[in-house]
């Protein structure tokens, strides 16, 4: 055994074990909103920020000390004072920033919940429906992904599509296909009044939570049914699948159906996690990440559903090149932008 590496891996176990006994602080923080307190109130005390933020003395110092000692806040030793720097803030302080990562820990908490259900799984094969996963599991997905598309969708992802912003800007019908709460399809209806966006996803509460959302931004060009994304009604210039084709189990059904669901000239973007096509280029943080959220939910979801591919999260564009094109028989299919959690693909008939 070489001493020098057992010592590294040790190291990064408890690297590890310090994010893993983070997440309920992280959520506390998030929930109760000590993060933009304590970046709002710049360096302070304990009890100035226990003060500021409504909350107990004590259990604010025990927080505060574990978020220091995670590097998640900064500490003076000298003056006894906590604040953040732009950078800690831009990640957990700054809920429109790109790279809000505070939600992430919530979504871990629910993989967490699924452990029972998926430990039987390993042992049966079976899948698990999502709508029998943990109940915060589409609310926790829901928010992760919403930096993401908030920050990238209308600014640089639609624009990408040629030709497709001038549509929408006129006058378009999009299906949003998986839409989940609705937040993808209630981005693009807000920059897009003259366009009209049906929302599907095979999950009635999401649906439900879906419409609430959009009820109360006063969107009335917006509507969510639900279907599956082999059963959808009506043509469309353009469907979007936002993070959830590798979640379906019949990904070439699917897109086979939204194919003929395109009008002439018409598009789908297919909004994916970003990964290399080989495990060698996926040993990296990101897609760490998504394999782990891929064995606690992708391919559970997948496998109980009919056919049961389980793509898995970390597919890769070469695979999902096989299912839109050589499966589904899609003509064109281009990577047309990028960012470090996601690949955006645009398929034509």
């Amino acid at each position: 055994m070489d001493e020098n590496k057992l010592n590294s891996l040790v190291g990064q176990v408890l690297q590890d074990l310090g994010g893993a006994y983070s997440v309920p602080l992280v959520q506390i923080g998030e929930h109760l909103g000590l993060y933009e307190a304590l970046n709002d109130a710049g360096p302070c005390t304990v009890n100035e920020i226990a003060q500021s933020a409504g909350v107990d003395e004590r259990y604010m110092r025990e927080w505060l000390n574990a978020q220091a000692a995670s590097n998640y806040i900064s500490y003076d030793a000298d003056t006894e004072k906590f604040w953040m720097t732009p950078e800690q803030a831009f990640l957990l302080a700054d809920r429109d920033s790109p790279f809000y990562l505070a939600p992430a820990f919530g979504a871990a908490a629910t993989f967490q919940q699924n452990e029972p259900q998926v430990r039987e799984a390993f042992k049966t094969g079976a899948g698990i429906p999502w709508g029998e996963q943990t109940p915060c599991l589409s609310c926790a997905v829901a928010r992760f992904f919403r930096p993401g598309y908030q920050n990238n969708l209308v600014r640089l992802w639609l624009p990408a599509i040629s030709g497709m912003v001038e549509k929408l800007e006129q006058g378009s019908r999009v299906a949003d296909v998986g839409c989940g709460h609705g937040i993808t399809t209630a981005i693009m209806a807000q920059a897009f009044p003259n366009s009209e966006f049906v929302g599907f996803d095979f999950h009635q509460p999401s649906i439900d939570a879906a419409r609430t959302h959009a009820a109360a931004h006063s969107l009335s060009n917006i509507s969510f049914e639900v279907s599956l994304a082999k059963e959808l009604p009506g043509h469309y210039d353009l469907v979007t699948i936002f993070d959830c084709l590798h979640d379906m189990g019949d990904p070439i059904g699917a897109m086979k159906h939204v194919r003929e669901l395109l009008d002439e000239n018409g598009a789908c973007m297919i909004v994916e996690p970003m990964a290399g096509d080989r495990l060698a280029d996926n040993l990296n943080p990101v897609s760490r990440l998504y394999y782990c959220a891929s064995t606690m939910v992708c391919v559970p979801t997948s496998l109980a559903q009919e056919h049961g591919a389980a793509l898995g999260a970390q597919a890769g564009e070469k695979r999902l090149r096989e299912v839109i094109v050589d499966g589904a028989g899609f003509s064109h299919l281009n990577r047309v932008a990028e960012t470090p959690f996601s690949i955006v693909l645009e398929a034509r008939p």
